[in-house]
């Protein structure tokens, strides 16, 4: 079977491991067996219709309601880990649609399903379902998707926990990936292999926020039958939404952004039902479910989100200007800087910024981590997407998994220096910047306790 995709004349190829493909091997049966069966999307509760809603909206709503029982406006917690058995229950079980019922918080609770719903419908997906942390999403999601034997085809530039589970996971389970440059899309075509199941990308990379042309792999997933999975942690959907542009999967680490206050580690993976389906068969193997307090936490930040990645922007865009014209500073990266290049592509496929800012400063690695030391707003911890600022070295946090030569490689020079801007005036940042250049390059360093 063959048809025409959206972005190219070329003949498409059937998605490698669906039923209508032979999978890997000219003589599998395929690994997800028949696909023709319907699903309705969700799960979910009945909700009123929220088609057509803006983000703002949507993060406020979508799977919220009123307690038919209390009344009670926010959404509750249940805090239960078993749930009445019924007849139709016992035929969920039978007759493949256990998903669709609750029985045990691993397979499902309303908590859990709120949630999914609302993170559904922002990032335009059939289905949700959430982790106990990104790298299970991410995990889990990948182990699905592939056969015994698949081939990942991904970024040279991933997160560390991803580049690790490549690298050190799926070889022991007969599989195995190629990394190459993400906007080097030839190396990315010539990359693919007679058994390569899955394109996985991140929409932006960390730490030097560059942009990758998610059109231009969809139309490459599309015409070659491959799988495209996207992290987008970085621009989350009110940036962008990648299954617009042929993703099959989004994964998100949900500790970052979505949350946004610093107080939950989850995870959450999207995409058609059917394909969440199969990931959530296999979280209930590895048993990486979010449980419902931690899902009453994601819901509750989630329903700023839409403000609070505006205010994001805003600070990261003028703290990144700033940065620019220091004569400490090396280079800024910012993909809504002029200078970055990818801001064209950003401007196309972005519609607001990200609360990231990546500069390089003068004196190496040594004055990089005097430089965060000496800052009294920004925090000197790993991770992003709080409401606080949070500043980083990819040398000795989020890319201390790598050599050296490999961190040169991406362009992560000595001195690199990630800030995760947070929602307080960009004024008062750019004041504690300004008091930590002038302590570490005057002379008069005293180290700031935290």
């Amino acid at each position: 079977m063959v048809c025409k995709d959206a972005y190219s004349s070329d003949r498409v190829m059937p998605v490698r491991g669906d039923g209508r493909s032979a999978g890997i091997n000219s003589d599998a049966a395929g690994w997800l067996g028949s696909m023709d069966r319907k699903r309705k999307s969700g799960p979910h509760t009945d909700r009123f219709d929220i088609e057509g809603l803006s983000d703002e909206t949507l993060a406020v709503h979508a799977g919220s309601g009123n307690d038919t029982a209390t009344g009670c406006v926010g959404t509750p917690i249940y805090q239960s880990t078993t749930f009445l058995l019924n007849d139709d229950q016992y035929r969920s079980f039978a007759q493949g649609y256990a998903r669709d019922r609750f029985i045990y918080t691993r397979y499902g609770n309303p908590s859990q399903w709120s949630v999914q719903e609302k993170l559904a419908a922002l990032e335009g997906a059939e289905s949700a379902v959430v982790f106990s942390s990104g790298m299970a999403a991410i995990a889990t999601t990948l182990m699905a998707l592939l056969d015994p034997g698949g081939h990942v085809v991904a970024s040279n530039e991933l997160y560390g926990g991803t580049y690790n589970f490549l690298n050190m996971e799926l070889p022991n389970t007969g599989m195995s990936a190629t990394l190459v440059d993400p906007r080097n899309y030839a190396a990315i075509e010539t990359a693919i292999q007679p058994n390569t199941q899955i394109l996985y990308f991140e929409t932006i990379t960390n730490p030097l926020l560059k942009i990758v042309d998610l059109r231009r792999l969809g139309e490459i997933a599309a015409r070659r039958g491959i799988r495209l999975v996207v992290d987008a942690t970085f621009s989350t959907p009110i940036v962008t939404k990648p299954l617009q542009f042929g993703a099959h999967v989004v994964v998100h680490s949900a500790t970052k952004y979505l949350n946004g206050h610093s107080d939950l580690v989850a995870g959450v993976a999207l995409g058609e039902r059917k394909l969440v389906d199969q990931i959530w068969a296999r979280m209930l193997n590895f048993g990486g479910c979010l449980d419902p307090h931690a899902c009453f936490l994601l819901e509750r930040g989630l329903k700023t989100l839409a403000i609070r990645m505006q205010a994001h922007a805003r600070t990261a865009l003028v703290v990144a200007s700033y940065l620019e014209t220091h004569p400490h500073v090396r280079k800024v990266y910012h993909p809504m800087l002029a200078s970055h290049a990818d801001h064209r592509l950003a401007k196309e496929i972005m519609r607001c910024g990200t609360g990231n800012v990546t500069f390089e400063i003068e004196g190496g690695d040594e004055a990089a981590l005097r430089l965060v030391d000496n800052m009294k707003l920004a925090r000197s911890a790993t991770s992003l997407g709080g409401v606080e600022s949070l500043i980083s070295l990819p040398f000795n946090s989020s890319h201390s998994s790598f050599t050296a030569k490999q961190r040169a490689e991406m362009g992560i020079m000595p001195g690199c220096i990630r800030l995760s801007a947070g929602i307080e005036d960009p004024q008062d940042l750019i004041q504690d910047l300004d008091q930590s250049f002038n302590i570490i390059f005057s002379g008069r360093e005293t180290v700031n306790e935290k």
